[in-house]
C-alpha cells in the first residue's frame, strides 16, 4: 500500500509527453511532499493510501500555467501610451517622446520595495486566478543597480506572499538610461562589471537577460552581457529579433540560452542555431497584438526544425499589458497559427524548459511538482477556444 497525502481521482488528464498531448480518460493523481508519485489510468494506479480524496468529477486536470515572460515588477501608469499607439506613433517614436521603458524607470526609481510588491500582487493575484503556478519575473526599469536590485527583491518577495514559484531575471540591459545617453559602452561596462557581479553575489537572479534590438543593445554589446552571465554561472534569456533581426537568437543559442523570445524577425540561421543548442522559442502574442505588429514568427520553421515553443504573456505596462494566459494560448493559436497541443505544451512543458525547470514542474509526471490546475471543462481545446472565460475550477501548488 503506497502512502500518500492527497488522490484526485474520477478526472481527465492532459500533459504533454515528447511533444504530443496526451489525454488519459479516468485518470488518477496521487501527491506525497509536494510531489507527484502517480500519474495516468486510475485502472493501472498501485494500491493507494490517502490521508485526502478529491473526485473530479470528470473535471480535465493539466499542469499548473507556467507564465515564462514576464516584467510583472513596476512602478507608474503607461496608459496614455495606448493613444498615441491608436494615432499611428510607433514604438521608436513613442521611446523618443519620452514613453516607453524610460518612463517606467523614472516611476520605479520613485518606488519602495513596498510599493513595488503592493502594484505587483494584483497583477499576479489575475495570473494565479487562472491556474498559475510558476511566474517568472524581469527586473528592468530600474536601470541602475539600487533599483535593479530593489525590483528583484521585490519580486522574490512576490514568492512569499503568494502561493506560487516566482523566477527572477535581471535584464539590467533593457534600455539606455538618460545619465548614459550616446555612452551605451560605458553602461555595458557599468552591467558587466558591477550589476552582475553584485545580482550573482546577492543570490536575487535565476537567469540573465538583455534587449538585443536597434533600439536596444548591439550584439556586440548583448554579447559582452551574456558572457559575464556565464562567468558568473547563470543562466541566459534574451530578447531577440522582436523588430530587427540582429542575429540575436543565434547569439543566445551559442550561449546556450534557455530561451530566445520574441523572435517576429527569426531568420533561417537563427531557428537551426536553436535547433541544434536547444533554446526555447518563447513566443509574446500579446506585444504582436498590442503594437498591431503584421510580422509573425516564423512558426513553420520552428516547427519543421524541432524547436520547442512556449508561450507567455510579456505582461509589461506599455507594449503587453496582459495577465491572462488563457487569452495568450487564444492568440497564439488565432494570430500564429499554433494547434492546442502546441498551445497547451507553450505554458506548462516548454514553458518550463524555458526556465530550466522541466525536471520540476510543467508535467504530469512521477517526480515533478505536484503543480496542477483543475478545470471545468471536458476538452483541452475549450482552453484555447474561448475568450473573456475563466474556467477554473481549482489550483494546486506543491500539492496544496
Amino acid at each position: 500500500m503506497l502512502q500518500c497525502e492527497t488522490i484526485w481521482t474520477r478526472a481527465k488528464l492532459a500533459t504533454i509527453e515528447n511533444g504530443r498531448l496526451r489525454i488519459v480518460d479516468r485518470g488518477l493523481v496521487a501527491a506525497m511532499d509536494g510531489h507527484i508519485i502517480y500519474a495516468g489510468p486510475a485502472a493501472d494506479a498501485p494500491a493507494l493510501e490517502a490521508a485526502r480524496t478529491v473526485d473530479c468529477e470528470g473535471r480535465l486536470i493539466t499542469p499548473g500555467l507556467i507564465d515564462c515572460h514576464t516584467h510583472l515588477v513596476f512602478a507608474g501608469n503607461r496608459s496614455a501610451e495606448h493613444e498615441m499607439r491608436r494615432t499611428g506613433a510607433s514604438y521608436e517614436e513613442i521611446s523618443q517622446a519620452g514613453g516607453g521603458i524610460k518612463s517606467t524607470m523614472q516611476s520605479t526609481r520613485a518606488a519602495s520595495e513596498d510599493e513595488l510588491v503592493a502594484a505587483a500582487l494584483p497583477r499576479l493575484d489575475t495570473l494565479i486566478a487562472e491556474g498559475a503556478t510558476t511566474v517568472e519575473v524581469k527586473s528592468g526599469y530600474g536601470l541602475d543597480l539600487n533599483t535593479e536590485m530593489r525590483m528583484l527583491r521585490a519580486a522574490r518577495r512576490l514568492g512569499n506572499e503568494r502561493p506560487v514559484t516566482i523566477c527572477t531575471t535581471f535584464l539590467g540591459a533593457h534600455a539606455l538610461p538618460p545619465e548614459f545617453a550616446r555612452r551605451a559602452d560605458d553602461y555595458i561596462d557599468l552591467v558587466v562589471d558591477e550589476m552582475i557581479p553584485a545580482v550573482a553575489e546577492a543570490g536575487l537572479a535565476d537567469a540573465v537577460d538583455a534587449f538585443c534590438e536597434n533600439i536596444g543593445f548591439t550584439t556586440a554589446q548583448t554579447e559582452r552581457v551574456l558572457a559575464a552571465a556565464e562567468a558568473h554561472g547563470l543562466p541566459i534569456k534574451l530578447h531577440a529579433e522582436q523588430l530587427s533581426d540582429q542575429h540575436g537568437a543565434a547569439l543566445a543559442a551559442r550561449y546556450g540560452a534557455l530561451s530566445a523570445d520574441h523572435l517576429e524577425y527569426l531568420d533561417e540561421v537563427g531557428v537551426a542555431a536553436m535547433a541544434r543548442s536547444g533554446t526555447v522559442a518563447t513566443l509574446l502574442p500579446g506585444a504582436f497584438y498590442f503594437m498591431r505588429e503584421t510580422r509573425k514568427p516564423p512558426v513553420a520553421l520552428l516547427r519543421e526544425a524541432g524547436v520547442p515553443m512556449a508561450l507567455a504573456t510579456d505582461c509589461n505596462p506599455g507594449t503587453s499589458p496582459l495577465t491572462s494566459l488563457l487569452l495568450t494560448m487564444n492568440m497564439g493559436s488565432v494570430l500564429f497559427g499554433l494547434t492546442v497541443d502546441e498551445c497547451l505544451a507553450g505554458v506548462t512543458h516548454n514553458a518550463a524548459r524555458a526556465l530550466g525547470l522541466c525536471d520540476r514542474t510543467g508535467e504530469l509526471a512521477v517526480g515533478r511538482q505536484c503543480d496542477l490546475a483543475i478545470w471545468n471543462v471536458g476538452d483541452p481545446a475549450e482552453l484555447v477556444h474561448r475568450m473573456g472565460f475563466n474556467p477554473l475550477h481549482d489550483r494546486v501548488w506543491r500539492g496544496q
